[in-house]
């Protein structure tokens, strides 16, 4: 009786990200970035935007472009079929799903690099860790963590000779502080994306505010880049849904900005489910 009870809420909850509200380009759906008027101001110099566009752009070369996280299980299934349905998925995974964690992660250890705090690295690396959904999810973020870390230990120790500007009094301290970190992180079960992430944009000294903003834009695009292959979507319609997801992205990242240690949940048993498919498919695109 409890095994088929769980069975239900489980189709249930899969259902629900899946319901279409309004197509795209209609108003009412979610808000517009204009919208998020409390947002913390976000203020950024030259050097920093420029360290946080290379840092989000696709070309990073971590592996993001090879994950579908469960979007190609959704795909295969029927469940996700057209613009709309991958715009309704994005957008509650935005406001219930483990992105939200993961960027309040990615936050934490901003703040702990800011401190030079190896042990609270260590901890929320470990706790992420733990609070992954799949071995898919899990692995994913191991890769791509222990890809940018290695890239930012190599891009801080060239960063003097690259950009001589940036060779103030304390970019050795960087250096050997990245250099520990790498050692430490690697010496766990793995370095995650979001602690590696928030490293980098500490240590480059951007603004918290567009760090957080542009992580949850980095993922929505790698996602939406998956669903133009898979759907499949014109690369047209994969910008205007990328546009339309602007107002959920700036809401987010207000909301996550606030969240203390305790309201670190999400709601994610159509991820969970959709990832642990992804891996018995007969063929696949994307890694699993």
């Amino acid at each position: 009786m409890a095994v088929a009870t769980i069975i239900i809420v489980v189709a249930q909850v899969r259902a629900m990200p899946i319901s279409v509200s309004k197509p795209m380009g209609e108003k009412g759906d979610y808000p517009s970035a204009n919208d998020s008027a409390n947002l913390e101001s976000i203020n950024i110099n030259a050097s920093a935007l420029l360290h946080l566009l290379q840092l989000a752009n696709a070309t990073l070369p971590v592996g993001a472009y090879s994950y579908s996280e469960g979007l190609e299980a959704l795909c295969e299934q029927g469940i996700v079929k057209n613009a709309d349905d991958l715009k309704n998925w994005l957008a509650i995974e935005l406001d219930y799903g483990s992105i939200r964690v993961e960027t309040a992660v990615m936050i934490r250890a901003y703040a702990a690099t800011l401190k030079k705090d190896l042990n609270q690295l260590q901890q929320w690396n470990d706790w992420f860790s733990a609070s992954r959904e799949t071995a898919e999810l899990r692995q994913q973020s191991w890769q791509m963590g222990r890809s940018l870390l290695l890239l930012l230990q190599e891009m801080v120790k060239a960063e003097a000779i690259v950009n001589p500007t940036e060779s103030e009094p304390g970019s050795k301290d960087r250096q050997v502080f990245v250099s520990e970190a790498v050692a430490a992180l690697s010496a766990s079960w793995g370095a995650n994306f979001a602690i590696a992430f928030g490293m980098a944009a500490a240590i480059w000294q951007i603004d918290r505010s567009a760090t957080t903003m542009a992580y949850l834009a980095s993922w929505s695009n790698n996602l939406v880049a998956a669903g133009v292959k898979l759907i499949p979507l014109g690369q047209t319609n994969g910008q205007i849904l990328i546009l339309s997801l602007q107002g959920a992205i700036a809401q987010a990242t207000e909301q996550i900005l606030r969240l203390d240690d305790g309201e670190l949940e999400s709601c994610n048993f159509g991820l969970a489910q959709a990832s642990m498919q992804h891996a018995d498919l007969y063929s696949r695109l994307f890694r699993s």
